[in-house]
């Protein structure tokens, strides 16, 4: 035990997803000493998307063009949503407060008024978003107009096909076409990743290499779509040279995960939380808590505990199956921490639909925790677990934030309510 680090804190944050991010940045911003601690491999999944929200009711499919009547009608409709213990001018001050962080970190977004946009999907499907990352703008307003685009895929990346792209917009957006290009400087070019390619843009002879690769390509074309693969670093500043370069407006589409977009935004919290005075403990787990009156005492590590944290409240944004921050076996979903009760179906064989595609989606998407509306958990007698703890992001219950295209929106939002509620604890 000598060797155990001891550290003492205001507020301990669980997790490194976006919602945990989220709230470090918050808690940061407000001179609250900070520690936090989780895995960062879920972020780098994020498309660099941020929606607000996006469909309802999912039944139905109803894309909404303006994401605070569909937050005003979701609430209407499912009074325990998240959402609906959060005035929406909270909800607008968390996104300011978040892209204002991101935008003077050098990672532009874009929004249409306070409206949604509509974006290209890697499978040639269209979704809608709120804010949109400045190297997918053009996109937006090549989707808007269907002026002649190319799509352009590369020689031996997987999971992104232009011709797929084409082939699903074919009726709608005549004027699209495809081709697929070799990346300079690729030793293998039959199996290519993302981030060697979008690092090596950071060399301008690599930019110049990919225009040449470019050009032959863009004959009577107006806008020119690819992989989101532009630089982790200045993005906007890669783009605007390569746009210089081929002459004509270039623009990202998402790519699937792993996403440099999501990596973009995790180098990015990265690079600038610990100026604001959070102290971080990435790929380390929490292996013991115990609640005390004036607050919690958290052994974290990897496989032995390695460091003591004393926190007088705790965010837990810890996610649900993939963060780890839920886990299920046959029988029942149990909260991974503090063993807390979690919302689910009665029995295991009413978590799932009995179609896959179920348009309202599948009952087990919906566990969760409940909390009050100050986001505190409550405990298996109905009470509030401790006046300390908070939780936010996708481990709460109630949301489907994949269907409901809300996923940002709900991490952020209850991010921001959450570290405000423990302020106002004090």
């Amino acid at each position: 035990m000598t060797d155990i680090l001891n550290i003492d804190c205001e507020l301990l944050v669980i997790g490194a997803g976006m919602t945990g991010m989220a709230a470090s940045l918050f808690a940061g911003n407000r001179n609250i000493e900070t520690v936090q601690v989780g895995i960062t491999s879920e972020i780098i999944f994020a498309s660099g998307l941020l929606d607000l929200m996006g469909v309802h009711p999912m039944e139905h499919k109803t894309i909404r063009k303006d994401p605070w009547e569909g937050i005003e009608a979701l609430c209407r409709d499912i009074p325990d949503h998240p959402y609906a213990k959060i005035p929406p001018k909270i909800i607008y001050d968390a996104f300011e407060e978040l892209t204002t962080f991101l935008n003077a970190s050098g990672l532009a977004y874009v929004r249409h008024k306070d409206r949604n946009a509509l974006v290209l999907t890697p499978v040639g499907t269209i979704k809608p978003s709120y804010f949109i990352p400045r190297t997918m703008w053009n996109g937006v307003q090549a989707l808007q107009t269907k002026e002649p685009c190319l799509i352009v895929d590369i020689e031996g990346l997987k999971g992104f096909s232009a011709r797929q792209i084409v082939a699903s917009l074919r009726y709608s957006w005549p004027n699209l076409s495809h081709a697929t290009i070799s990346f300079p400087g690729t030793v293998n070019p039959g199996e290519v990743y993302l981030e060697p390619l979008a690092r090596s843009l950071v060399i301008p002879q690599t930019r110049e290499a990919l225009a040449d690769a470019l050009r032959p390509h863009l004959k009577e074309v107006r806008f020119l779509g690819m992989p989101a693969v532009l630089g982790i670093q200045d993005s906007h500043r890669i783009l605007s040279d390569i746009e210089n370069r081929v002459g004509i407006p270039v623009f990202e589409i998402p790519t699937m995960p792993p996403s440099i977009p999501g990596l973009r935004i995790k180098e990015v919290f990265e690079s600038n939380l610990p100026a604001k005075g959070v102290q971080r403990f990435f790929q380390k787990r929490v292996m013991d808590v115990k609640t005390e009156a004036k607050g919690f005492v958290v052994q974290i590590g990897d496989t032995s505990p390695e460091t003591l944290i004393r926190a007088r409240g705790i965010v837990l944004a810890s996610g649900r199956f993939l963060g780890k921050g839920l886990s299920a076996d046959r029988k029942q979903i149990r909260e991974s921490i503090f063993n807390l009760p979690v919302h689910q179906p009665l029995k295991r064989n009413e978590w799932h639909c009995y179609e896959f595609l179920d348009p309202a989606g599948h009952p087990v998407n919906r566990a969760g925790l409940e909390t009050d509306d100050r986001f505190r958990p409550f405990d298996h007698s109905g009470k509030i677990a401790h006046k300390k703890l908070f939780a936010a992001g996708s481990v709460l219950a109630h949301q489907d934030w994949m269907r409901q295209k809300c996923g940002s929106g709900l991490a952020v939002a209850t991010a921001y309510a959450a570290v405000n509620a423990f302020m106002e604890s004090n």
